[in-house]
């Protein structure tokens, strides 16, 4: 028998979650008010408060910026008690400050985490571009192939007619020729005003509607969505896409090969994973938070790669003690 469930050990993303659900509740003033800033303000001082309850030593990889422009959970900040596994942590309080400034949907609270010096660092380059898909799409898909033709592979891996196949990718000018191609192959698209992150988990998970996400997003995100991966068993390929030629030239300098194409193991070399959400706004991973007579309920998700399991926490908390 696997020692896994032999030896069963503990599982710090359903500790994690207290904090996205912190971080959640605090974001709910703010919810369609236009201030994206008091809402993700509010949202990491609350996320900072839980997380230093939790029992680990994380030092923030991905967080709210350097030092100088971030007062709280910002780059190289340590996290948790100091006691317990050293880890290497991403947060993200709001994925979509501008989505919950305007009261739409889709705004998440997350957090990733993986073995110390696991993470792939995302410094040099700030955009990347992504293909994720489920498990179908391991020795079938390959960011370096034409959309159509990975979709049209896509489709047979699965069983499915390529018009049945609906592709997630973001709302943004740059991906007009994309949207375009993924048109004239045949299939749909599922436009995200923000959140490729959960686009793609959404595309790996089994019983979505989104069979493949696609285009240019942030690397940090790529990273985030491969922590969640290694619970879904699902896809993910990325390549550095500099912004300009000063870019390329410091990520070269810094030794990084720009047609490189980068895998889940590249993004996260550890199989020690979790990865922790909740919902701020209404979306398809889960629901926002909801006020209920005394009540606030939060809908949230932990995904944990070392035993593939996917579990959803839905939370009443007494509304008084949040006053």
């Amino acid at each position: 028998m696997d020692s896994l469930f032999l030896h069963p050990d503990r599982n710090l993303g359903m500790e994690l979650v207290r904090a996205t659900e912190a971080a959640a509740i605090r974001a709910v003033p703010y919810i369609g008010r236009g201030d994206k800033n008091r809402a993700d303000g509010a949202a990491v001082d609350a996320m900072r408060k839980f997380l230093g309850t939790v029992s680990f030593d994380g030092v923030v990889v991905i967080g709210e910026g350097e030092k100088d422009n971030a007062p709280m959970l910002y780059n190289g900040e340590h996290v948790g008690t100091g006691s317990g596994p050293s880890c290497d942590i991403a947060v993200d309080p709001i994925d979509g400050t501008s989505l919950t400034a305007a009261g739409r949907q889709n705004a998440l609270s997350m957090i990733a985490v993986a073995d110390r010096g696991s993470m792939y660092d995302p410094s040099a380059v700030f955009y990347m571009d992504k293909i994720v898909a489920g498990h179908e799409a391991h020795g079938v898909v390959d960011l370096a192939r034409p959309i159509g033709e990975n979709i049209r592979a896509l489709a047979k891996a699965k069983n499915k007619d390529v018009a049945d196949m609906v592709v997630a990718v973001l709302d943004r000018p740059r991906h007009a020729q994309l949207v375009a191609d993924i048109r004239a192959a045949g299939a749909g698209t599922r436009m995200l005003l923000d959140g490729d992150v959960a686009g793609g988990i959404n595309a790996a998970m089994y019983g979505t509607r989104i069979d493949m996400c696609v285009g240019t997003g942030g690397t940090p995100e790529g990273i985030i969505t491969a922590c969640a991966l290694k619970a879904l068993g699902g896809f993910i390929q990325g390549r550095l896409q500099p912004k300009d030629d000063d870019e390329a030239q410091r990520a070269i300098a810094a030794g990084h090969d720009l047609d490189r194409i980068l895998t889940i193991d590249n993004l996260v070399t550890s199989d020690n994973t979790y990865f922790v959400a909740t919902g701020v706004t209404d979306g398809q991973l889960v629901d926002g938070v909801r006020k209920r007579g005394p009540v606030i309920h939060t809908e949230s998700i932990v995904l944990r790669g070392r035993s593939g399991t996917i579990r959803r926490v839905g939370a009443d908390h007494l509304a008084e003690k949040w006053v």
